[in-house]
C-alpha cells in the first residue's frame, strides 16, 4: 500500500455494512489506529482480519498520536483510521489527525462508506434540496436555544446528532425556537435491531417520545424541515431592525438597517412604526 492516512468509515450498526474496499485497506495496512482499540478489534475479527497492529487514537491524545502517526508515515508505512462507528472526523475524531498528516506533507485518502446522517436523510422523505448538518447540540438548554436561534431562518433540512439521555429537552428545545408546525423526523438506531424512523409535526414529538420509554433509547440522527420563507423583509433585516430600536431613535435606526441591511428603506420605517406603536 501506499504510504498514506486511510480515513476509513465502517458500520454504524450492522456489521455489514462495510465496503469491500474499507475491508482490504484494513487487512492491508501497517497499521489500523482506532478511536477504540476493542470495538475495532471485534470489527476486525467479525471480518477475519487480524487485530495486533491496533493504535488508539481519541479526543484525549489525538494530538500526540498524530506526531506518532506522521512519523509512521514519513517511515514508509501504511495506517488506517477509523472511529468507533461511521466517517471519521464528522461528529467524531480525526480532524486533527487529517491536518496533522496534510500539514506534513503527506497523503491523505479517504475510504468512504456508512454516516448516519446520511441514512437517515435518505430515509426521511424530507423534500428540501439542500440540508445543513449541525451534529451536538451543546447540552445545556439555554446554549442550545441560542445555536437554535442561529439556525431558526435556514430553509434546508437541519440535521443533528442528539444523545438519548437529552433527546426528550432537546425535542422540547426544537419546538420552543423553531415553532411545533415543522416537520421532524427522529431517526434511532440506524441499521440496528430496533432501528425506528419516525415523522410527525414537531408539536407531536415530545409526547410521542414520552409513550414509550423504549423510543428514548440509543443514538439519534434528529432532522427538520426548513423554514418556509416569509414574503416581505428578510428576517435579517427585520433582527437588525429591531436590535437598532432598543438602542437608537425610529428615524436613525431604520437610516442604520437599510445601510447594513439592504432592504427598502419605506418597508423598515413601516415595521419599525409598528414595533415601537404595537396595537
Amino acid at each position: 500500500m501506499e504510504p498514506a492516512l486511510y480515513v476509513v468509515a465502517t458500520p454504524i450498526g450492522n456489521l455489514r455494512d462495510i465496503t469491500l474496499r474499507a475491508l482490504d485497506v484494513l487487512a492491508a495496512a501497517d497499521v489500523v489506529a482506532a478511536e477504540d482499540t476493542r470495538n475495532t478489534a471485534h470489527l476486525l475479527t467479525q471480518h477475519g482480519i487480524g487485530a495486533n497492529r491496533l493504535m488508539a487514537v481519541h479526543q484525549h491524545n489525538e494530538r500526540t498520536a498524530a506526531e506518532k502517526i506522521v512519523a509512521l508515515l514519513q517511515a514508509g508505512q501504511s495506517v488506517a483510521f477509523v472511529s468507533d462507528a461511521g466517517t471519521p472526523a464528522v461528529s467524531d475524531p480525526g480532524a486533527l489527525l487529517v491536518q496533522a498528516v496534510r500539514a506534513a506533507g503527506l497523503r491523505v485518502i479517504p475510504v468512504p462508506g456508512a454516516n448516519a446522517a446520511i441514512a437517515a436523510l435518505s430515509a426521511a422523505g424530507l423534500a428540501e434540496p439542500h440540508f445543513l448538518f449541525h451534529g451536538f447540540l451543546p447540552n445545556k438548554s439555554a446554549a442550545r436555544c441560542t445555536a437554535l436561534e442561529s439556525l431558526r431562518d435556514q430553509a434546508c433540512t437541519l440535521i443533528f446528532y442528539e444523545a438519548p439521555h437529552r433527546i426528550v429537552e432537546c425535542v422540547a428545545d426544537l419546538c420552543a425556537v423553531l415553532g411545533g408546525e415543522r416537520q421532524i423526523v427522529l431517526a434511532r438506531e440506524i441499521t440496528k435491531l430496533f432501528e425506528t424512523i419516525h415523522s410527525c409535526p414537531l408539536r407531536d414529538a415530545e409526547a410521542w417520545l414520552l409513550s414509550d420509554s423504549n423510543q428514548q433509547r440509543g443514538e439519534f440522527v434528529v432532522l427538520v424541515s426548513g423554514a418556509v420563507p416569509q414574503p416581505g423583509l428578510p428576517a435579517e433585516a427585520r433582527r437588525v431592525l429591531e436590535t437598532l430600536l432598543g438602542e437608537l431613535p425610529l428615524k436613525q435606526a431604520v437610516q442604520l438597517a437599510t445601510q447594513i441591511s439592504g432592504a427598502g428603506r419605506n418597508e423598515l420605517y413601516q415595521l419599525a412604526l409598528q414595533l415601537k406603536n404595537p396595537e
